[in-house]
């Protein structure tokens, strides 16, 4: 049963690279069966009950807190285990939806977890009310919040990820990284904190982190030194001491790296 669906009339903002398609709430989800898929991309999450997705072959049960991304015209199956299968759907359009979507992780039909969803609610009734309120500027309002939701939603499923694949070796050496990372930090410091090999804590740190736990050590520094361009008077070489590189240069080295510019150029604006 659909409590309520939006179809914005599509005008210019159809020329925006990410805008809104369609989306709404079912308070008890169908029974579908789509051989052929359905023909727009579709993110769909639970926040009430539970049903079952079939996917490849493979089933899964969805319930609060989980949902799935569906890819354009690839085949699927769900239905409701529940009297209560309360589910929300978004489906994104524009000339960038594709890769944008990609880089926020849904290019695959897959099922996802969310580590909270109070946040990705608030920005969805804020694009139901932006299409329903304002019949002129709605479409764009909803087009900037579609974004907000996109990134709000990789971060919680970003999150829950993590915490599965995060194990407390990476903690520890997180943990004694922010702590330490204005002195000396060693890769050894670093294993013997977390208790595992340096093979080990490289492969951790990449699949929980996407770097080596130098480069974290690196970046770490390089994000307070940041800071301190915009809020201090200090020299690049005093910055550079303070945060814990060896040298300015290779400070500036780095910075150029991560940042596209050098520290003097940055704190230039």
């Amino acid at each position: 049963m659909v409590l309520y669906y939006d179809f914005p009339i599509i005008r210019s903002e159809g020329e925006l690279p990410l805008y809104l398609v369609e989306m709404g709430v079912n308070i008890r989800e169908e029974h579908f069966i789509r051989k052929e898929g359905y023909k727009q991309p579709q993110i769909i999450y639970c926040t009430k009950g539970s049903g079952t997705l079939i996917l490849d072959g493979k089933t899964y049960i969805i319930k609060p807190s989980m949902g799935f991304f569906l890819p354009a015209n690839y085949p699927h199956e769900y239905y409701p285990n529940e009297e209560i299968w309360d589910t929300h759907w978004v489906i994104p359009g524009g000339s960038a939806a594709e890769q944008i979507m990609k880089h926020f992780g849904f290019s695959k039909a897959g099922v996802f977890e969310m580590s909270e969803i109070k946040t990705i609610e608030h920005i969805f009734r804020k694009m139901h009310e932006a299409i329903r309120d304002d019949s002129i500027f709605g479409n764009y309002r909803a087009a900037g919040y579609l974004y907000d939701f996109l990134i709000e939603l990789y971060r919680v499923t970003s999150s829950a990820a993590t915490r599965k694949i995060t194990s407390s070796a990476v903690l520890k050496a997180v943990d004694y990284i922010n702590a330490n990372y204005s002195s000396s930090v060693t890769m050894e410091q670093l294993c013997l904190v977390a208790g595992v090999s340096e093979q080990h804590l490289c492969r951790l740190f990449r699949s929980a982190l996407g770097s080596r736990p130098m480069e974290y050590v690196a970046k770490r520094r390089i994000q307070t030194a940041k800071e301190l361009l915009n809020s201090s008077d200090y020299s690049v070489d005093e910055i550079s001491e303070r945060v814990g590189f060896c040298s300015g240069s290779y400070f500036c080295k780095l910075f150029k790296r991560y940042e596209g510019m050098t520290p003097t150029e940055f704190r230039r604006g």
